[in-house]
């Protein structure tokens, strides 16, 4: 957004900010709340009507709102003349696009509308409407027609969210109750739509990467075909870890171990949750039918927890006879290696091999073999125990649950009931209701938290043993005379959560072997209410958590909706491959180089060509479909890495769904019969779980004349340059030039082609919002192999380097850029590191201007064309646009003359102090300056020529190219050369 943001920096705009609230509604039908009319005949919903509920239900954006408006109150009042919507932007402002214009923020329509009540009247201001709805709208009225004002609001927040204006006739009694039902989901339709526009971010997943051992086992000497050999089987293994059962996961991991450290017998020592208690489950090829467990503390096992560090038979004593007892045979070596977690770097499991064949003790290769397997298996033994104790603890709870009802049902009492505590409408809501399980389906059975027997408790939070019903005070007994059942004694008691807040009330019904409840009774049920307390609270949070993920990821599903990659996009990506940058074009690695004269359709290959030559793919083991390379030696895709140096072979590890797992490796096309077969098994591993990360990002830039996604991928090759040319790796780490590389592609997500003015917001946030968003979608995260430190500071990177692309955030920062370029850049300072991110983003934002005069003049034209267009808007809206949005004043020259002045060259002049290999970019600027300058006596216009085109300044300029000037200029300009021209517009 770079010129666009200094041209408005310079015309000084000041951009009002506000922020767009909303909450998740969801839709459920309910007979209209309108009160009741004497005399009026009763009606029930028209199909009209119901046609008309069902295409608000479908609303997920403000064009779709008022289509759905408009045509539902067409269907309902078939008199209509005419209909104007104004729906909420920002906190107050209410527009209409047919014509642009807002609805004043005082006066008799504005007044109407924030009583939150329908009007008929006969007839509004003229002076508050639009010319073209005067006609059918303005007072006075005839008769026989009437005006309508229907606020459609969000009575909870008393709130305006639309306002509909219609011109009708006189309103029936029936035209009444449809628009009453009409209001009330229109306000539900306006929230969700809130709701989603709100709903951007979302705590981001963590996805840790596993250890690397490679290395490790090099430097032992482990020959290069042994550690392939090594992943082939572990490969295999990993293939074969779909159990959700732990004991089987592990009888396969054993089993591993066993061939690989070519021992008599292994096993996984398990550690409890609370770090106090080792435990087995499989020893060998055999499951324990009980499983054996010891303390932690149980000779030198505590130390290799607490100290994450193997041992072996020597350093063991006392144990060793248990240890013989266990396995069922004596002792001769062993060797016990600790299971780290990946997530919490606590150790889980101790792994434990015993009597290596030969007599031979175990080596140092054997306990790498061993941390070597679990770098790809410890998540997922981890989550499967997990898992299993989630199944287990569930089981428990449902056996707790049946005993509890067998327990004061068949033992203590003939009827039993559970209710919960609704703190919002303060009612106890009956789950369990006379011994049966109320299901969802049913109608809730509900009554007040203060009354009855059961609202005292709830209430008092103290238990109540009441002897004999019928005597008591707040006993109701109406029930028992009309069903005839006799109640004779009750014992009702609270539910109470971990912070003694009463939750719910249990109550039972008619002691049966007894005449009444008695204090054994009441411990009982006391104890009871402990474990049934927490069980519920823990049930209930859960139900939370998973119904918030419903509606998150419903949120983020609909955002994203026009962002869906197809399988054939995702084909056709790989069929072509990564390719090296030189055969893209000899100079695409210098200065000179224009990127836009690329065509559109492989601009995504070019990003995965330079995550490749940066050294991303590798060092950030992003998965596969980033790794594909088309090998025309056997015609398939191999990963270019494998190509160059097998030294670097590495596994690539992801889960899809949860319910498959993929494992690629070189060794994969090594067991294929064919070329075709290799290239088939390619394609259906990258469908299930390739990245799809580069065709997300440009699908989620839209088609303005200049912020679209050819103006990233210029913007993201800049930084490549600045990469190859300045060398920086010697003044960045690595995560941040990736960082720096990312917020590139990204920094402009989601434009609109206007600024933070005419948003009303800043859009900058809504560009990091929506690259996060992209980064959660399925498949389309390349951070997931990160560390959680890594993967926090991977965003915090993104976020600051994205907002650094507002130039009024650069100049704030220019005074300590210019200090840092005089004092000299020091590599361990933070802010220095900081600071040049910045400094680097905005030089590769406006870097179009670096280009050559013919690339700087093109961009101007579309720049002004997407100013204009803003202009238009503004002046539509009836305000006054900047002189630089306005085609009627704005004077191209002198305004870009004064942004390389002022904004332009002096970021080059320091970054060509900061490197010097980087003079060229402020000369070239420089250059473009001074043409500006001897162009500006042929603009004896304001704004753009009636063709919108800047053509006619090249005729100097091309004049000199013939010459031999400067040099040969073979490029065209993609996504900047309008259609006529041949060009490929964005």
């Amino acid at each position: 957004m770079g010129q666009a943001c200094g041209h408005a920096l310079l015309c000084r705009s000041q951009p009002p900010s506000s922020e767009i609230r909303g909450q998740q509604v969801f839709l459920r039908p309910e007979e209209s709340s309108a009160p009741a009319v004497s005399a009026r005949p009763s009606t029930t919903l028209s199909e009209q009507l119901q046609d008309a509920l069902l295409q608000l239900a479908t609303v997920v954006d403000v064009r779709s709102l008022r289509v759905a408006l408009r045509d539902s109150i067409q269907e309902l009042l078939p008199s209509t003349e005419c209909i104007s919507i104004y729906t909420l932007e920002g906190d107050s402002r209410l527009l209409s696009y047919d014509p642009l214009h807002e609805l004043p923020p005082e006066g008799k329509i504005r007044s109407i509308a924030e009583q939150l009540k329908r009007c008929e009247c006969a007839g509004l201001p003229p002076s508050e409407l639009p010319e073209k709805y005067r006609i059918c709208l303005a007072a006075p009225l005839p008769a026989h027609r009437r005006a309508l004002v229907i606020p459609i609001s969000d009575h909870d927040q008393k709130k305006v969210l639309a306002v509909v204006l219609v011109a009708c006739a006189p309103l029936s009694d029936n035209d009444e109750l449809h628009l009453n039902v009409l209001e009330k989901h229109a306000s539900v339709a306006c929230i969700r739509f809130q709701t989603i526009q709100a709903s951007y971010q979302r705590p981001p997943p963590l996805s840790p990467s596993p250890l690397q051992s490679h290395n490790a086992l090099l430097h032992l000497n482990v020959s290069e075909q042994d550690y392939c050999e090594l992943d082939r089987n572990i490969l295999q293994l990993c293939g074969e870890l779909y159990d959700l059962d732990a004991a089987s996961l592990q009888l396969k991991v054993i089993n591993y171990l066993q061939t690989q450290t070519k021992s008599q017998c292994c096993c996984l020592l398990l550690v409890s949750e609370d770090n106090h208690q080792l435990f087995c489950q499989v020893v060998g090829d055999k499951v324990l039918e009980e499983e054996i467990s010891f303390p932690l503390m149980f000779g030198r096992f505590g130390q290799v927890v607490e100290k994450k560090k193997s041992i072996s038979l020597q350093d063991i004593s006392e144990e060793r006879r248990q240890l013989s007892s266990m396995l069922g045979c004596e002792i001769s070596s062993m060797l016990c290696v600790p299971v780290v977690s990946r997530a919490t770097g606590h150790v889980v499991a101790l792994a434990c091999s015993f009597n290596k064949q030969g007599g031979q003790r175990h080596t140092e290769i054997d306990e790498h073999t061993i941390q070597h397997c679990f770098c790809y298996t410890s998540t997922v033994l981890t989550s499967t125990l997990a898992f299993q104790k989630e199944q287990k603890l569930k089981v428990e709870c449902q056996v707790f649950s049946s005993v509890f009802l067998l327990l004061f049902v068949n033992l203590f009492s003939s009827s039993c009931s559970v209710f919960l505590l609704d703190r919002l409408s303060h009612e106890l809501v009956a789950k369990v209701f006379d011994g049966g399980v109320v299901s969802e389906e049913e109608n809730e059975f509900r009554i007040p938290a203060d009354q009855g027997i059961a609202g005292h408790v709830a209430t008092t939070g103290q238990i109540l043993n009441i002897k004999d019903a019928y005597s008591h005070p707040l006993f109701y007994r109406g029930v028992d005379d009309s069903t005839g059942f006799k109640t004779r004694n009750i014992l009702c008691f609270p539910i109470k959560d971990e912070n003694n807040e009463v939750i719910g009330v249990a109550e039972l019904v008619n002691k049966m072997n007894g005449p009444w409840f008695n204090r054994f009774d009441e411990d009982l049920a006391t104890a009871f209410s402990i474990y049934c307390g927490i069980s519920i609270a823990h049930s209930l949070l859960y139900k939370r958590v998973d119904e918030a993920q419903f509606r998150s990821h419903l949120a983020n599903e609909m955002m994203m909706y026009h962002m869906k990659v197809s399988e054939e996009e995702v084909s056709k990506l790989l069929v072509t491959g990564i390719e090296p940058v030189k055969e893209i074009h000899p100079c695409y690695a210098e200065f000179t180089y224009t990127p836009r004269s690329l065509p559109d359709d492989t601009t995504p290959l070019c990003v995965l060509s330079m995550f490749e030559d940066m050294g991303f793919i590798n060092t950030y083991k992003i998965d596969l479909q980033t790794l594909a390379r088309f090998d025309s030696s056997t015609g398939f895709s191999l990963p270019l890495s494998l190509n160059r140096s097998r030294e670097s072979l590495n596994l690539y590890f992801c889960r899809c769904e949860g319910s498959c797992s993929c494992f690629v490796i070189y060794h994969v096309f090594a067991a294929c019969t064919s070329a075709k077969q290799a290239h088939l098994r390619l394609l259906l591993i990258c469908c299930c779980c390739g990245d799809r990360f580069c065709l997300m990002v440009k699908k989620g830039y839209r088609d303005p004349p200049y912020h679209n996604w050819m103006h990233a991928f210029s913007v993201s090759h800049f930084c490549y340059l600045l990469y190859k040319n300045l060398g920086l790796s010697n003044y960045l780490e690595d995560i941040e030039i990736l960082a720096l590389f990312v917020s590139c592609m990204c920094h402009d997500l989601d434009h609109r082609g206007t600024n933070n003015s005419f948003q009303v917001a800043s859009v900058r946030r809504h560009h990091f919002a929506q690259a996060i968003a992209i980064l959660n979608t399925q498949g389309c995260n390349i951070f997931e192999k990160f560390s959680r430190k890594d993967y926090q500071r991977m965003l915090d990177l993104m976020r600051d380097i994205i907002l650094a692309t507002d130039l009024a955030h650069h100049l704030r920062i220019f005074k300590d850029l210019q200090k840092m370029a005089d004092n000299g850049y020091n590599t361990k300072s933070r802010t220095h590191h900081s600071l040049l991110l910045c400094l680097l983003m905005t030089s590769c934002d406006l870097s179009d201007q670096t280009k050559d005069w013919k690339t700087t003049r093109k961009i101007a034209e579309l720049i002004y064309k997407e100013f204009f267009s803003q202009g238009d808007l503004e002046k539509a809206m009836g305000n006054r646009p900047s002189e630089m949005m306005d085609r009627e004043k704005a004077y191209i020259p002198e305004l870009q003359i004064s942004f390389m002045e002022h904004i332009a060259m002096p970021i080059y002049k320091l970054l060509s102090e900061l490197f010097p290999g980087a003079t060229e970019l402020y000369e070239t600027v420089a250059a473009n300056r001074e043409q500006w300058t001897k162009v500006s006596h042929k603009f004896n216009i304001r704004g753009l020529p009636s063709n919108n085109s800047l053509d006619f300044l090249d005729q100097e300029y091309e004049l000199l190219q013939a010459q031999g000037a400067f040099g040969s200029d073979d490029h065209c300009l993609n996504g900047c050369l309008d259609d006529t021209d041949g060009g490929q517009g964005q």
